[in-house]
């Protein structure tokens, strides 16, 4: 990060630290308006942040210092910005809804390949659909199982739950991904195998959590149905690794590809995505992809200023390198984004969790904040104490949509006013001397005052429908990539999760060979030596 910008933007936070957000707004009658904007069906009121005009000019700065506009333009334009691994970083072709639109990598358009999949994709779901396409016994396809992990499992199952009233409900989807033998197991006690469709999703076909399912659920078609060749009737790959498909009883003919400048935690509108196509069909899932697209384009081409994720994101490094916030809540106030939470935590923690720079030298600022969240009004009765009343500073975005697919009595207002209040709560909370007007006693008026001054976003629009998802997904995503910018990290690796699967390889020999070789450390000693010793090995 630019040292001189930063040195303002602390000079700013020192100069604000005796203003609350209360005193902000209490000083500017159009605070509201003036931080608050719309793009792609979304509209984002930050003004319950410890920001004034000066704050986000000096965050503006920020950005533009690191060089932002150059970035954004190499990483839509195919230039190779996850250099560790020389790939180009393209999710925003897969969605790039202008049917003239070209996109090279090393000199090719990548646009007619998309454009192919996707079709390939369309006429596969609408034949699942139609029930045309038949498992080996005739019957057409009731039950679908995507088995893939990371990104090949949180996109597809986040999508999946929340565009739920687009599905088509005379089938059911399931999702596969722990290598914890349960998760299977529960999975094939709700399905027939005559009327299943399993996906592998795994781009080398060698993904050990992914495969190691994938072996187990076809030794299981087979048994059930009597015979190898059910497999090429139950059995599609979302994969490149031509040879590996075949040798596991799939045509590949039914294999769908995606390509190296996908990564896996923003491969959800790649084949990746085939289950969510199959359970909302082929003009829904164009829908998701316009509103990615539409995103995008305000990403690329809006001002800082007004630019939804640039403004969020310089929130977020706000809070993390100027206040010292170590973790960010996402609050979904709709069922249907019960997973969206657990989708962003990946995309950002695995994305920013790096201690080096691009230079290779170790940071000298935090990166990367700790993610998590829960659906409203759950959280209200489990964490939000904690963010109220608590130590730690949790900045917050709440989510929510003005209309419901599920209108009951008054349950959506009671919702939608419940994710108002906490806002309102956090922001202005609750001072002493009002909890005394209030006829508290003097004694438990220490408990009872909040401190407000909390940060909160809140994001709104009007229904969740496939084209605001896909916006909302894309918000999130830019938000990240201009967070690594900032840092100055590479976002688009993930070389931290290599080392423990690698010594998972030598774990496991030693968990079922004969003699272990005892070449860990002792506690990995200990811990395999009464492994062993339960299941009597």
């Amino acid at each position: 990060m630019d040292e001189k910008v930063w040195e303002k933007i602390d000079s700013l936070i020192d100069a604000n630290q005796t203003k609350t957000i209360k005193e902000l707004f209490a000083s500017d009658p159009d605070r509201a308006k003036r931080f608050s904007l719309e793009a792609a069906g979304w509209f984002l009121d930050y003004s319950k942040n410890r920001i004034d005009s000066a704050m986000m000019k000096a965050l503006v700065k920020l950005a533009e210092s690191a060089n932002l506009k150059t970035e954004i333009e190499k990483m839509f334009t195919g230039e190779k910005i996850n250099v560790t691994e020389n790939r180009a970083v393209l999710h925003t072709a897969l969605r790039n809804c202008d049917p003239n639109a070209k996109v090279f990598v090393d000199g090719k358009d990548v646009m007619p390949g998309v454009r192919e999949t996707l079709s390939r994709m369309g006429d596969f779901s609408d034949k699942v659909r139609s029930g045309e396409w038949k498992g080996y016994t005739g019957k057409r396809i009731k039950y679908v199982v995507n088995i893939g992990i990371g990104g090949s499992d949180l996109g597809p199952v986040m999508a999946n739950i929340a565009l739920t009233p687009y599905s088509k409900r005379n089938m059911k989807f399931f999702f596969v991904s722990n290598v914890d033998s349960t998760h299977l197991a529960e999975t094939l006690r709700e399905i027939k195998a005559p009327e299943t469709l399993f996906i592998v999703a795994s781009k080398t076909f060698t993904t050990q959590e992914t495969m190691s399912n994938a072996e187990a659920a076809r030794d299981w078609l087979v048994e059930k149905l009597g015979s190898k060749d059910a497999v090429a009737k139950h059995f599609v790959a979302l994969s490149t690794a031509e040879k590996e498909v075949a040798e596991f009883g799939i045509d590949t003919k039914n294999m769908f590809g995606f390509w190296d400048w996908v990564g896996g935690r923003y491969s959800l509108p790649s084949a990746i995505g085939l289950s969510l196509m199959i359970s909302i069909g082929r003009r829904n899932y164009s829908k998701l992809l316009k509103g990615y697209w539409k995103m995008d384009k305000h990403f690329r081409t809006a001002r800082f200023e007004r630019n939804m994720p640039v403004i969020m994101a310089l929130l977020g490094i706000l809070y993390a390198n100027g206040y010292g916030a170590e973790s960010y809540c996402i609050l979904p106030y709709d069922q249907y984004l019960s997973r969206f939470p657990a989708y962003c935590q990946q995309m950002d923690m695995e994305s920013n969790g790096k201690c080096v720079d691009k230079q290779g030298n170790r940071v000298t600022y935090s990166t990367g904040p700790i993610e998590w969240g829960e659906p409203g009004t759950n959280g209200q009765h489990s964490f939000y104490q904690l963010i109220h009343q608590g130590t730690h500073l949790i900045p917050c975005d709440f989510i929510g949509c003005s209309r419901t697919h599920n209108p009951i009595g008054d349950l959506h207002d009671k919702l939608m006013a419940n994710l108002f209040a906490q806002t309102e709560a956090l922001a202005f909370g609750k001072s002493a001397e009002e909890c005394r007007a209030e006829g508290v006693p003097e004694e438990l008026v220490p408990f009872k005052t909040f401190e407000g001054n909390k940060p909160t976003n809140t994001l709104l629009t009007d229904e969740l429908t496939p084209e605001t998802l896909g916006a909302l997904v894309a918000l999130y995503e830019h938000k990240v990539f201009v967070q690594g910018v900032i840092w100055n990290v590479y976002s688009y690796d993930q070389w931290g999760v290599q080392l423990g699967k690698v010594l998972a390889k030598g774990v496991l020999n030693d968990l079922t060979a004969k003699k272990p070789s005892g070449k860990h450390d002792a506690s990995t000693n200990q811990l395999i030596a009464r492994y062993r010793a339960a299941v009597g090995r």
